[in-house]
Formats: C-alpha cells, sequence, structure tokens
C-alpha cells in the first residue's frame, strides 16, 4: 500500500508521467519535487519557491507551478524557464491544486500562505495566456476534468464545496460555476481530486483516511480508507491505469503516526484516464 515512504509536510499535486512510467509529486512545504519509477529509485528536486502541481508536456519536460511562476522544468537536467508570472506581486499567495485539461491547458488554483479567507484564484494557462477564471476561493483543490472534456470540477476546501462547470471546445468555461458534491453537511474536507475513465470523481479527503468515489450524479459510490489522517491528491497510474496513487501529509498533526505524510498506491477496481499534455502554444 505505501507506495514510497518519504514523510511529507504536506504531499500533493499526485500526476502519473507514462512515458517513464513513474509518479510525480510534491512536498510543498519542503519546497521540493519528486520522482519515482514504478520499479525504479526515487529522485528530488528542491526550489527556491513553494511549488505544487505539474502537466505533462513531454518525456522530458513538465509545466511547473511555483508560489510566483508557471515554469517549463527538464527531468533531464533539472533546469527550470519561466513560462508566465503566477500572482507574482502578491505576497500573501502560493500556489496549490493544479492539472492539465483536455484541450492542452492547464489549470492552477492559488491560496492564502495562511488560507486567508478569499484570497485564492483559479487560473488557466492556455497557449500561452495565462487568464483568471475564478476569483475569492480560500483553499483551491480538487481541479479535474470529465472524460468527454465538456466539465471542469473545483473545490473551495474550506467551503467543502466541489463545483462544476461547462466548458467550450477550446476548454474556457462557459457560464458560472454550480454546486456539485456538497460536503459541509458531513463535515468532510475535500482536497484533491482525479476522474476516473467512467466519469467518477474520487476525492481526497483531508482529516478523513480516506478517497471517495461520487458518481457522475455527484452520489457517494464507495471509499478507500488509508492509513494517514490528511489524504492530499489522487492519480491513476500504473500501465493499465488501474492503481490509484495518493499523497498525505503531516502538517497540523501533533503525533503524526507511521502513514502520515507517505504516498500511497493501492488498485481503483477501474480505470482512470490518461492525463492530458499542456500545449505550450
Amino acid at each position: 500500500m505505501i507506495f514510497d515512504p518519504t514523510p511529507c509536510t504536506l504531499g500533493e499535486g499526485a500526476l502519473w508521467h507514462p512515458d517513464r512510467n513513474a509518479l510525480i509529486w510534491f512536498d510543498i512545504i519542503q519546497k521540493r519535487l519528486f520522482l519515482k519509477p514504478q520499479d525504479g529509485a526515487r529522485q528530488h528536486w528542491d526550489f527556491p519557491n513553494h511549488v505544487s502541481a505539474a502537466g505533462l508536456v513531454d518525456r522530458d519536460r513538465i509545466v511547473v507551478a511555483s508560489a510566483r511562476a508557471l515554469s517549463l522544468f527538464d527531468l533531464r537536467d533539472g533546469t527550470s524557464t519561466p513560462l508566465v508570472p503566477l500572482e507574482a506581486d502578491n505576497p500573501v499567495t502560493r500556489s496549490n491544486d493544479g492539472r492539465a485539461d483536455p484541450q492542452g491547458g492547464f489549470w492552477i488554483g492559488t491560496m492564502g500562505l495562511n488560507a486567508e479567507p478569499g484570497a485564492g484564484s483559479i487560473w488557466r494557462y492556455y497557449r500561452g495566456e495565462l487568464r483568471r477564471l475564478f476569483p475569492a476561493i480560500t483553499i483551491t483543490n480538487a481541479i479535474c476534468f470529465s472524460p468527454e472534456g465538456d466539465l471542469a470540477h473545483f473545490a473551495d476546501t474550506d467551503r467543502s464545496m466541489i463545483w462544476q462547470v461547462r466548458l467550450d471546445r477550446d476548454g474556457w468555461p462557459l457560464g458560472d460555476p454550480q454546486p456539485f458534491i456538497d460536503l459541509a453537511s458531513q463535515g468532510l474536507n475535500p482536497d484533491g481530486a482525479v476522474i476516473d475513465s467512467e466519469g467518477g470523481l474520487w476525492s481526497a479527503q483531508w482529516g478523513a483516511s480516506r478517497l471517495a468515489r461520487y458518481d457522475r450524479q455527484g452520489r457517494f459510490d464507495r471509499a478507500i480508507v488509508l492509513p494517514a489522517r490528511h489524504v492530499s491528491c489522487p492519480a491513476f497510474g500504473g500501465a493499465s491505469l488501474t492503481t490509484l496513487f495518493a499523497t498525505s501529509a503531516r502538517q497540523g498533526l501533533d503525533d503524526p503516526q507511521a502513514g502520515d505524510g507517505c504516498t500511497f498506491a493501492v488498485p481503483a477496481g477501474v480505470t482512470g484516464q490518461p492525463e492530458h499534455r499542456v500545449v505550450l502554444g
């Protein structure tokens, strides 16, 4: 069940890289990027700013979101080339959850360093342009997309809500987001999320030790319990995309246990979607 035992303070940004048969993830607080093949040794790179999420470009390059920019990172030599500033003039915020969409865009959320109310936004980078989509979000999370590419989802963990918004053929939102999964009455905190090939949304739920699946209508289907209190971000991977990986965190725990902060791999019982690639221009 434990894919990697490295205890992350705030594990995030799980992303399967099929060209390398490897999982990518981050420790936001330690400003570190990890890459580990399913059958190989783990690598890591350190950054000067908080890093949190990535999108695939090709075998050797990924887009990395930091507290101040989106950059093109080369996995061969660890070099980084800035693409576009990301709230570079706002010292209050950092990047958080992100994922590439089916049209080749990269969605990235920001949030306050201390979860300041309403400090975060959802942005989209598409063919060289970075555009703010939705402002005034406290803790941006759960960015994921339907298999058909017509729906995007995102959460404000602080409000225990996952929204859904329709997309045009270029991947831009059509109209206002609508409430999709309201977890407030259950006291659940939606963190990262990913959607499988059947349209089921898998939500990592902070403080609940689980990944929960919801169907296309937002109804609870089932849950996988993990030995970490703060499960933070899921990703489908493995050769057949039937393994569900998940990061976790030790942040905020007075007495962390052995599994807290580790990265996990479990059978999903369903096939995931391949991760989409970011189109740079």
